[in-house]
């Protein structure tokens, strides 16, 4: 599902580096290649932030975290710059095993928000929007032995990733596919690549812009106001979000509004009320 390459710019929205993310064992830097063979114009880091699984002490003055936290995108920012590729900042914050994909702010922004640490998702998307960002809920129907239940705040986000190359069942981004149309939000796809080899097998996904985002703030913004064309406009593999999305989820759930009071928790329900 995507455009032709001609008609529009390929970015990746969901990437993560060793320096800065603990689960990860590449350098941003290493990703660049790859990513400038497969058609890309760019890529935004995303690395884990504060709750999530990080690879910054936290025990760490604020501003020293911050400038640690920085170094895997600053590297890769720098050798995509030399190779001619964007090179974008954001950050995925962890709740209660639900994850959002957080962009257009900067390094001064977070140097000046030490708050960031003990945000709620109603603070975390209050200050992002008030900032000009942009929330987008990362893999919310993901199911993995870490993950205790499915939450979803559908007042807090901007977008959902429908499609994410880190999910081991298709059927996770079928679901999120439903709930995101069900919303009538934008759509994002991202690789939520972690390791090379993954680049080597060419299992990238990532969003199709019409325009080029002239910076962090833009691709916030184009991701914000659906600058991709919902999901004509997602590169993904084969066939991913052709299942109906009406599988069984194994796990509880609990949806928010935005004070993050609880909702319900009956998804099925939900998409039948709204």
């Amino acid at each position: 599902m995507c455009y032709d390459k001609g008609m529009a710019y390929l970015y990746e929205t969901h990437l993560h580096t060793c320096r800065s993310s603990g689960c990860a064992s590449a350098r941003g830097q290493d990703y660049i290649p790859y990513y400038r063979d497969a058609g890309y114009s760019g890529i935004a880091v995303t690395d884990h932030f504060y709750r999530g699984n990080c690879a910054v002490d936290r025990d760490l003055p604020w501003r020293e975290w911050v400038k640690e936290f920085c170094r895997g995108f600053e590297e890769t920012q720098e050798e995509g710059a030399r190779r001619g590729l964007d090179v974008f900042f954001g950050w995925e914050e962890t709740f209660e095993g639900d994850d959002y994909l957080v962009y257009g702010l900067d390094k001064a922004w977070l140097l000046e928000h030490p708050e960031a640490r003990s945000w709620t998702r109603a603070d975390q998307y209050r200050a992002v929007r008030a900032a000009g960002g942009c929330v987008v809920h990362a893999h919310p129907f993901r199911q993995h032995s870490y993950i205790r239940r499915v939450c979803l705040a559908p007042s807090l986000i901007d977008a959902v990733e429908v499609a994410n190359a880190g999910n081991r069942e298709q059927y996770y981004d079928a679901l999120a596919l439903r709930y995101a149309v069900k919303l009538g939000l934008p759509l994002s796809a991202g690789s939520d690549i972690h390791h090379l080899d993954q680049a080597e097998l060419g299992d990238l996904y990532g969003v199709y812009l019409e325009e080029k985002p002239e910076n962090s703030s833009a691709f916030a913004a184009m991701l914000r106001n659906g600058g991709n064309r919902g999901p004509a406009g997602l590169k993904t593999a084969a066939g991913r979000l052709e299942s109906r999305g009406d599988e069984a989820i194994g796990l509880p759930v609990k949806i928010m509004d935005r004070n993050e009071a609880l909702i319900s928790r009956d998804f099925w329900d939900f998409l039948e009320q709204g």
